[in-house]
């Protein structure tokens, strides 16, 4: 057992018992390798990555191979995904030096923490002469190999804080962010861009929302179907719910069979947005199914949701989710078995490998009562496989998002359940992650870990809480969300109108760390600039409204050409631009015709609405609220923007029409 024995993150627990000596990241590790004379060899990956693994059992898990590790490096390995701040500065330079990035990622370093030779996955014979080569360079060229590091760094460092000033994007650019969308868009398949194709959540609530705003057929056109052929490719698991990180073709067919919290999160909302939208049924099926595997698999005991699913199961990816024509067979008989390898399109020869087919649904069943217990069948029999690991940690940005979508698909979609399991979330992340204000990223097993929140913990979970309050109506969702947003006012402005992603008093790398960019997760700023609007909404806030306004001015110089980039920036620009619509729904919560206000401001697709319930008396704290009463002692719902109500309404169809006016 190395020093690894002791973490908490499960993917540096998996990495325990390797020969090699590794430390965790720490002052002490480069101590180490100052008093040693020797480079540091970081090490970065993460619990579902399957390339990860694989340079595991061929390196880190090989005698030969750790013994030069040891003897030539301090090692240090870090999950990214405890660390995102590390992963971050070193994935950057990675890319400059090498023009590609990915993971594991591999750095080596000086002792004082300048990259001076990066990649990825190495195979291990490569990877030992790698050893041996940097470690000649290290004795015999030192001087050169760090000066070339060090301009890497030096370039990196220069760059300062993102260009302030800008102005939000505006309508026009909106429009032109779709037609620049629709240039990649890929019209027999969905999606944009080629192979690998990553499931593109936030540009599709974009286009959602930009529909809804504006009715441009191409933005709704290019959503449904991207939407259609994620929820019939392989890439969705027809069986269990979920979706994977990636499809590695163009078709939505072989998925990377990891499932990501974060993922699940972000297209189980989508999802029910879609269906807010299109009433498709396909659309609410694939929502609470993504719900249902989310809280299935995911859920701790202590109510929060673990971070994702491996890849591999028996050290094999994918073993756990494919199947065959006689593995059909073996489980439901003949004639069902043959039914079920037509309907799911599993082939003799197979669509993965090894003859083994990944389910798909290319179409709805002729007959849904037979194609439901087939389902369930196939599933229970799955179920006695050896089933992928699961790493447990809970974070706090993900767990956020997972809030947000269970609020909107247990409150649109009369699952009150998932409404439920949203509030349990929220108490564990605020019980254990949260004290005076701050957050810390992780905890496992219910016990806070020790890495500071970084922004995006911050944004999203106020986006969370937010989107809890508005289908709950407890105002201490707000309260929290508010102490949530004053911490990234506080700490982690750049004071050019921008955000950095961690806070004033975290530690130093040698760069602070920057991304206006969508990538997996909404960036911190984007998620920021979205949780401060619709705070803003809410509140009133001028001050929260400016740095949500601010903070997406990049978004504006980048979409133009990077618009798949920028998504969730895009879609919180339409609430901008719409306003955003808040609506206030004045009653007692228990009165039917309060509910029935309630269901119909939910079912609205302003862009970024925000609703509020209550009585009046939480106007303390949704001070959208205030001065909002009832009409002739009947439940009233107020249509307001900045503030500015028209006459309140007390039916359901006059709210209605209200909304559909804007």
């Amino acid at each position: 057992m190395n020093r690894l024995k002791d973490a908490t993150s499960p993917y540096l627990l998996q990495h325990a018992d390797n020969p090699v000596d590794w430390w965790e990241w720490s002052d002490e590790a480069f101590a180490e390798a100052r008093r040693r004379d020797v480079p540091v060899l970081l090490s970065v990956g993460y619990a579902a990555c399957h390339w990860c693994h694989v340079m595991a059992h061929e390196s880190f898990e090989d005698p030969e191979t750790a013994r030069l590790m040891n003897d030539l490096f301090v090692n240090i390995k870090v999950d990214r995904e405890e660390r995102p701040d590390v992963d971050a500065v070193y994935m950057e330079a990675t890319q400059a030096m090498t023009g590609q990035g990915g993971w594991p990622m591999t750095v080596f370093m000086t002792p004082d923490g300048a990259p001076f030779y990066c990649g990825t996955y190495f195979p291990r014979q490569h990877f030992q002469a790698l050893l041996n080569a940097v470690t000649r360079a290290w004795r015999e060229e030192r001087d050169d190999v760090v000066s070339q590091g060090r301009k890497v760094v030096d370039a990196l460092t220069s760059r300062g804080p993102l260009a302030g000033g800008a102005e939000p994007p505006s309508e026009e650019r909106l429009a032109r962010a779709v037609g620049s969308l629709s240039a990649s868009y890929d019209t027999a398949r969905g999606g944009f861009g080629g192979a690998p194709k990553f499931p593109p959540s936030m540009v599709l609530e974009f286009l959602l929302r930009h529909y809804a705003r504006t009715q441009d057929a191409q933005a709704l056109a290019m959503a449904s179907h991207t939407l259609e052929a994620m929820a019939r490719g392989g890439i969705y698991d027809q069986l269990g719910g979920g979706f994977a990180r990636y499809s590695v073709d163009e078709n939505w067919l072989v998925p990377h069979f990891e499932k990501m919290l974060y993922d699940n999160a972000l297209l189980a909302r989508v999802y029910a947005h879609w269906w807010r939208l299109t009433g498709s049924p396909l659309a609410k099926r694939v929502a609470l199914e993504t719900c249902d595997w989310m809280l299935n698999d995911l859920r701790t005991p202590q109510g929060g949701l673990a971070s994702a699913l491996d890849a591999d199961s028996e050290g094999v990816e994918g073993r756990f989710y494919v199947w065959t024509p006689e593995q059909l067979r073996q489980v439901l008989g003949d004639a069902d078995g043959a039914e079920a390898a037509a309907l799911f399109k599993v082939t003799d020869s197979g669509t993965f490998e090894h003859g083994t087919s990944v389910l798909q649904l290319p179409e709805d069943p002729a007959d849904p009562e037979v194609y439901r217990r087939v389902r369930a069948r196939l599933l229970a029999a799955r179920e006695e496989r050896v089933p992928p690991a699961r790493d447990d940690k809970v974070v706090a940005a993900w767990n956020g998002l997972a809030i947000a979508a269970l609020a909107d698909c247990g409150a649109l979609l009369g699952r009150p359940d998932l409404i439920v399991a949203a509030e349990q979330v929220a108490r564990l992340i605020e019980q254990v992650h949260l004290s005076d204000g701050r957050l810390v990223r992780t905890s496992r097993d219910g016990v806070p870990g020790a890495n500071a929140g970084v922004l995006e913990d911050y944004a999203d979970l106020a986006e969370g809480l937010l989107a809890l309050h508005a289908v709950t109506g407890d105002p201490a969702h707000v309260r929290t969300a508010g102490t949530l947003l004053d911490a990234v006012l506080t700490h982690f402005p750049d004071g050019d109108g921008g955000f950095y992603d961690t806070a004033d008093d975290a530690e130093r790398l040698f760069r602070r760390p920057q991304d206006p960019t969508d990538n997996a997760t909404p960036s911190g700023q984007s998620a920021a600039a979205g949780a401060l609007l619709s705070y803003a909404a809410l509140t009133g806030s001028a001050r929260h409204r400016e740095a949500a306004v601010a903070a997406l001015g990049p978004a504006a110089l980048l979409a133009d050409k990077h618009a798949r980039f920028t998504g969730w920036s895009l879609a919180v620009a339409e609430a901008l631009v719409s306003g955003p619509l808040e609506i206030a729904i004045v009653g007692d919560p228990s009165d039917e015709r309060t509910r029935a206000l309630h269901t119909t401001a939910l079912s609205s697709v302003a862009p970024g609405a925000v609703v509020t319930l209550g009585t009046g008396a939480e106007a303390g704290d949704v001070p959208l609220l205030r001065g909002r009463g009832l009409v002739d002692g009947a439940p009233a719902a107020y249509v307001c923007r900045d503030f500015a109500c028209r006459l309140p309404v007390t039916t359901p169809a006059d709210l209605a029409s209200e909304l559909a006016g804007g």
